[in-house]
């Protein structure tokens, strides 16, 4: 596997309309809601021989949130959680690689939402590469993470009649990427 990450070595951006950059929180203690963000930009550079020394950083535009229903997506989107107006985006940016198996690599970077910066680690794993029928070289990640949304100023929920809460803490961010080798 290691020759096979050599040769990935080089610059890639975000190929939007074939990368996912969703979550799932539960809603109402007993099912999942997800979403996806529809307008962000990333790039990252890949050093296959020395893992730790890659990097890459993506901003996701705030108001792109999409829940498929739009009273939840305003909602969403003002001060009671993502506070777009002041906060239009939310960015990552990586700190640390590291190679923690065959295909697997731990991203840790700084989060950025609502104006607030934490550090997460991400669990990436490597999907494969291929040549496009265009002639780009692609290469493909999946990663997730579990954030409390409170941690980064996003406290706003409902109680429920018969005890709990209406929206999760616990938010799981899902990253299904693709993208393209820079000529």
């Amino acid at each position: 596997m290691s020759n096979e990450y050599a040769a990935l070595s080089g610059d890639y951006t975000l190929d939007a309309a074939h990368t996912r950059i969703g979550f799932s929180a539960r809603h109402a203690m007993v099912t999942k809601v997800r979403g996806a963000f529809d307008e962000f930009e990333g790039s990252f550079h890949i050093d296959g021989e020395n893992p730790e020394n890659s990097s890459g950083t993506v901003t996701i535009q705030a108001k792109s949130i999409n829940t498929r229903n739009n009273q939840r997506d305003e909602h969403l989107r003002s001060n009671d959680f993502l506070a777009m107006d002041e906060h239009p985006e939310i960015t990552f940016t990586s700190t640390a690689v590291k190679k923690t198996g065959d295909a697997e690599f731990l991203v840790t970077g700084d989060l950025t939402i609502r104006g607030v910066t934490r550090s997460v680690d991400v669990e990436f794993e490597y999907t494969g590469s291929a040549t496009d029928p265009f002639g780009n070289q692609r290469v493909g990640l999946e990663g997730s993470v579990q954030i409390n949304r409170k941690d980064f100023g996003v406290s706003w929920n409902a109680a429920l009649e018969g005890g709990g809460v209406l929206v999760s803490e616990k938010v799981t961010l899902e990253l299904e990427v693709s993208a393209i080798k820079s000529a």
